[in-house]
């Protein structure tokens, strides 16, 4: 078998916009806003403040404040973001045998879905639908 060579950060973003444009476009209208990033890991800050034992447990993150929390009389809010935390989904990748544009998809909705105050169970279905 030959070798497997682990996509790129910029072959991951590649992968990226592709499982964005399996949002339902209603999703992608409302959430145009938010910004996408892929980086390697999380960051020093936020591995110490999710408590985190290692950077690998974080495949992405939601940093913003979800629209069902927003008021009128909040002040300006910094921008929506979405972490894809390339390294940690490649191990998990690795590990599970599921193929990783699934997973990056699978990791991007529910990012997305924090954006919209989702439960868990709304981004089930949001998947099942995308």
């Amino acid at each position: 078998m030959p070798p497997i060579i682990a996509p790129s950060l910029e072959e991951f973003e590649r992968l990226a916009d592709d499982a964005w444009r399996t949002i339902p476009a209603a999703l992608r209208e409302a959430a145009k806003g938010v910004v996408i990033s892929v980086e390697d890991f999380p960051d020093e800050d936020v591995c110490r403040d999710m408590d985190l034992e290692s950077p690998f447990e974080l495949l992405g993150l939601y940093q913003g404040v979800a629209i069902n929390e927003r008021s009128v009389m909040d002040g300006a809010a910094d921008i929506d973001m979405v972490f894809l935390f390339r390294r940690p989904m490649l191990d998990y990748w690795c590990e599970s045998d599921e193929d990783l544009s699934l997973i990056v998809r699978h990791v991007l909705i529910h990012e997305i879905g924090h954006h919209f105050g989702f439960s868990d169970d709304d981004m089930e279905a949001l998947e099942a639908e995308a």
